[in-house]
């Protein structure tokens, strides 16, 4: 069935259930308003044939005709209300059921990463020790150097044998988010720790990154589930709408790094990415957009930016 058959398909079974639902809410207002109209009645009738019993005695078949009919009538009104709650219960479910599938259908008109950095994001973070860099600063101009001071006071603390490397690139990743060039270069200075020896400790273990990383990181599974599920194409639609150049994992405004993981654990949700706690399944390459779009403007975590404004992130 193609896309513009299932929206019909979708929409009119939007339309049916809602009209049902409508009969179904009518049919049980009409029942209760029926029953509060008749009960004065009612109540008073079988006052009336009470008070006339005790004066003569035949009047009980009457009175025992009313109370029976009363009666009928309010078991009736039970089971119709029982079965009108079902079918409003299940013309309610199917209701929302064909809106999401409708609206899965749809295009989603999705706002631009341009929009949404300059509506979300302000102006970035500056590196620590650093002031802010001035407005309209290319990516050159965000971090003009970096504040060395941290290394020194880490070689001091941690040694400056060889032994020492992990310990000290695993400060400095996390002090920086990443192993910068400047840093290295003055651990080799200050230990006997070679340029070799960091090169090749910094390559060997994946948790070690050699570029900056953005501020929200995208992970993409791309185990066999979700390679199966269609892993790739969702990674490409997310490096483009992301703004991520060929060969790099991060945009030049250093927002978004994304990376492609072996496993997250989450198979029968395949496809699946992350953004830092949150999860989004079943993903094709426009909901992938959706989930990105959502993690800039979900308000579920609070990130501040700056001094005079904060900024919200989460992801779907």
């Amino acid at each position: 069935m193609t896309r513009e058959a299932q929206l019909v398909v979708s929409r009119r079974l939007g339309v049916a259930s809602a009209v049902v639902a409508l009969v179904a809410i009518f049919g049980l207002a009409a029942d209760h308003a029926a029953a509060r109209w008749r009960g004065p009645g009612e109540k008073g009738r079988v006052g009336r044939l009470e008070e006339a019993v005790k004066e003569d005695a035949g009047t009980a078949t009457a009175l025992h005709g009313e109370r029976k009919q009363q009666t009928d009538r309010s078991l009736g009104r039970d089971r119709r209300g029982r079965a009108l709650a079902w079918v409003l219960l299940a013309s309610a479910g199917l209701l929302v059921a064909s809106a999401r599938w409708h609206q899965s259908l749809r295009p989603q008109p999705l706002p631009s990463l341009e929009e949404l950095v300059a509506v979300r994001f302000g102006p970035p973070r500056p590196a620590r020790g650093k002031a802010a860099a001035p407005a309209g600063a290319g990516v050159a101009s965000e971090e003009p150097g970096l504040d060395l001071e941290f290394v020194d006071g880490l070689v001091e603390r941690l040694g400056r044998g060889p032994e020492a490397a992990v310990p000290i690139l695993q400060a400095i990743q996390e002090h920086y988010r990443y192993l910068p060039d400047e840093a290295l270069r003055r651990v080799c200075e200050l230990t006997e720790i070679t340029p070799a020896q960091i090169a090749g400790t910094s390559t060997f273990y994946a948790r070690f990154r050699r570029s900056p990383v953005g501020r929200h990181v995208v992970k993409v599974c791309h185990g066999t589930a979700c390679h199966v599920a269609g892993a790739q194409p969702v990674h490409d639609e997310l490096r483009r709408h992301l703004g991520i150049p060929p060969g790099a994992d991060t945009d030049a405004r250093r927002l978004f790094t994304l990376e492609a993981v072996a496993c997250l654990g989450c198979c029968s949700l395949a496809p699946v990415l992350t953004v830092g706690e949150e999860t989004a399944g079943r993903l094709t390459p426009a909901s992938a957009r959706q989930a990105s779009a959502n993690c800039i403007s979900s308000a579920r975590c609070a990130v501040h930016f700056s001094a005079a404004a904060a900024s919200v992130c989460a992801a779907a």
